[in-house]
């Protein structure tokens, strides 16, 4: 072995040491993180000097230990082997709601606390029962708010995107995008339908679902879903799977949306014609697809775009924004992606953009490519929303062109 071997050898091994010690703390995570998020309310809420009257602290206190114990049982029952709706609902409620509180806990037992010692205001535990207060009052707000946010119908978002490559036939053309519904333990067969109803009244040229339809199986939650088959599109309906698909038989997914009279783009392309001029829309599977051992499912541009002309503008449906650099790699005029929820409850956002390039809205990547991202038409888990609205989108693609 070289000197130069040698060296490249010990430095691999440097890089690899770090990597893996970040590899062993991240293990203990789903550990700790569930321990904080019940200890830390807890401790600011009770214990921080408020000297609240005998039964309070006490009874406090369990009802905190039973919710750490509680939470994650019944997720597990919920989203587990067993598949337990109610218990998925009790789960997830809770995670949201000790998110809320724990975040809240956090900024007002600091910045609250810290602003009425510096203006004097009271004993230690009057201002340890202001942030109590203030704290209680805040989530309580935010749980209320965030939960009629979750369950109401999204409102339609509505932006011109400019594609320089379009031609002038297509001016116009009204691209309506719904993503991430999300249908699961909380039935809402009837908020599908009006969701549904209101995609109608956009008179959309294409319809887009861009995945993570539902948590179950097709056959599970068929009635939720159901509605998607009124949906009305002038030219096309099309669909590309989103990771939780791949938690709950894909396949079965793709075939009901087959049957609703969508067309699944799984890494293929169709051709929408307008005007004497075309578009390429294209869709490909998730990027989780090929880990999940389903045959024939996995990401693959180059077979979505096979056989189009590279002269042509082309839209391309893909559930994770992160695919961006793949599709900015092949000269995709316009990306369209859900999957990151705009966070859901904040400030949860900061998490996802460690791992997506973008949040939500639209964003220019490479020398040509858009990417739009939003935030989702459903919530997953947690029945809350906070500081990031669902909606529905509509799209009116604008060429640099004058149509004649």
């Amino acid at each position: 072995m070289t000197e130069t071997d040698n060296a490249r050898s010990a430095a691999s091994e440097a890089e690899a040491a770090p990597r893996s010690r970040l590899q062993r703390l991240m293990r203990y995570i789903p550990l700790v993180a569930p321990v904080l998020l019940w200890a830390v309310p807890c401790w600011v809420l009770l214990h921080t000097g408020q000297h609240w009257p005998f039964p309070v602290t006490p009874i406090g206190t369990a009802l905190f230990a039973l919710g750490l114990i509680g939470m994650p049982l019944a997720m597990a029952r919920g989203h587990g082997r067993r598949q337990q709706d109610r218990a998925a609902i009790v789960g997830d409620t809770l995670l949201g709601s000790i998110w809320i509180l724990f975040t809240w806990s956090v900024l007002l037992g600091v910045l609250l606390r810290l602003t009425l010692t510096v203006a004097g205001g009271g004993d230690g535990q009057d201002r340890a029962r202001i942030v109590t207060w203030a704290v209680v009052g805040v989530a309580a707000v935010l749980l209320a708010w965030g939960y009629v946010e979750a369950r109401r119908v999204p409102r339609v978002r509505r932006l011109d995107v400019r594609l320089p490559r379009l031609g002038a036939g297509l001016d116009g053309t009204r691209v309506a995008l719904i993503t991430d519904t999300h249908y699961g333990p909380l039935d809402r067969a009837r908020w599908s339908e009006r969701v549904c109803e209101k995609v109608n009244t956009l008179e959309a040229d294409l319809v887009c679902h861009t995945g993570d339809i539902a948590d179950g199986t097709a056959e599970r939650r068929r009635a939720q879903a159901a509605p998607l088959g009124t949906v009305q599109a002038t030219r096309a309906r099309v669909y590309v799977t989103g990771n939780h698909e791949y938690y709950s038989e894909a396949q079965g997914w793709v075939d009901l949306m087959d049957e609703l009279g969508w067309e699944p783009l799984r890494n293929r392309h169709l051709l929408l014609e307008r005007g004497g001029d075309t578009l390429v829309v294209a869709g490909v599977d998730d990027v989780t697809a090929e880990s999940s051992g389903l045959e024939g499912h996995r990401a693959h541009l180059a077979g979505a775009l096979d056989g189009a002309d590279p002269d042509l503008p082309v839209l391309l449906l893909a559930h994770q924004p992160k695919f961006i650099d793949r599709a900015a790699a092949h000269g995709v005029d316009l990306q369209l992606s859900g999957h990151t929820h705009g966070g859901q409850i904040w400030p949860f956002h900061h998490l996802v953009r460690l791992d997506q390039p973008a949040l939500a809205g639209l964003s220019h990547h490479g020398a040509r490519t858009l990417l739009y991202t939003s935030r989702g038409t459903g919530f997953w888990g947690p029945p809350f929303r906070v500081f990031a609205p669902s909606e529905i989108t509509l799209l009116v693609l604008r060429s640099p062109q004058q149509p004649a």
